[in-house]
């Protein structure tokens, strides 16, 4: 199914639509059905190495919520690691695309569709670990809407639970321009991904595919210490930060940011 980015309906001025409703309509049927081809999955579980699954392990977790689980990917890599996984998004057809990847794989996946300034609505019990990853949490855009979502992860959690949170490196695209290889999270080798539009409060991503279809994402364009600052505001004890998954890095240099922000209080709680 061939699409076009006037399907994702931003208005007559795209670089105006910074409301955090929208991105409902931005995953619209068209864009899922090609977003595999996007992170290709082979590729991006060799990046990824076993990042997350290490640091779940490590962590004693068992008990999963992934916030922001799009086709599925992360969702059914943990259930393969042998995690008890809830897969929970904002986009229907997301969640659709999500249960068919699953089912393919041998697994049927657990799917919630939640907001997550409503989160703990629509799920039940709490979970050891919530992971919102592939730069979802930046389709926020007005900061009542990001510490109420913090909360909201905050509140799923068990006592001594982990949050685990990627954003794109929006510190060097706001000042040194936009310069990556897809190393990590978008590996689709013909897929061209950019920002055609950037300041201070939007970074508007175009997305093409091999076949001319032109897709489109905005997201607010997150800095790493804002971000941290948010999640130690919202009651997060401990939150450490990486850089393409390394722990030492110069702020430059990464594709993306993770931070692991823990919520049981320490006494050794240095900030990294």
């Amino acid at each position: 199914m061939s699409s076009t980015a006037t399907d994702q309906a931003f208005g007559e001025k795209p670089e105006e639509c910074r409301d955090s409703d929208h991105y409902a309509a931005e995953y619209n049927e068209g864009f899922v059905d090609k977003w595999d081809d996007l992170i290709d999955w082979d590729s991006r579980a060799e990046s990824e190495g076993d990042f997350f699954i290490q640091t779940l392990k490590e962590r004693g977790c068992k008990r999963i919520l992934d916030v922001a689980c799009g086709t599925g990917f992360h969702s059914v890599r943990l259930i393969e690691a042998g995690f008890d996984v809830v897969s929970a998004d904002g986009s229907a057809d997301m969640l659709a695309k999500a249960f068919e990847n699953g089912r393919k794989r041998g697994h049927i996946l657990r799917t919630v569709q939640s907001d997550w300034r409503q989160l703990n609505r629509d799920i039940h019990g709490r979970y050891d670990a919530v992971i919102c990853l592939g730069n979802s949490f930046t389709h926020l855009f007005n900061e009542n809407d990001r510490r109420k979502t913090l909360a909201e992860f905050y509140s799923a959690l068990n006592h001594d639970g982990i949050l685990i949170l990627d954003q794109r490196n929006y510190d060097s695209i706001l000042d040194h321009g936009y310069s990556s290889k897809h190393t990590y999270y978008y590996c689709g080798n013909d897929v061209s991904v950019y920002p055609e539009y950037v300041d201070s409060g939007l970074t508007r991503f175009r997305y093409e595919f091999p076949d001319k279809a032109v897709f489109h994402l905005n997201m607010f364009p997150l800095r790493k210490a804002y971000t941290r600052r948010l999640m130690r505001e919202v009651g997060f004890q401990h939150v450490e930060t990486y850089g393409d998954f390394k722990e030492t890095y110069r702020d430059a240099e990464p594709d993306f940011f993770i931070h692991v922000a823990e919520k049981e209080y320490r006494e050794d709680n240095d900030e990294q």
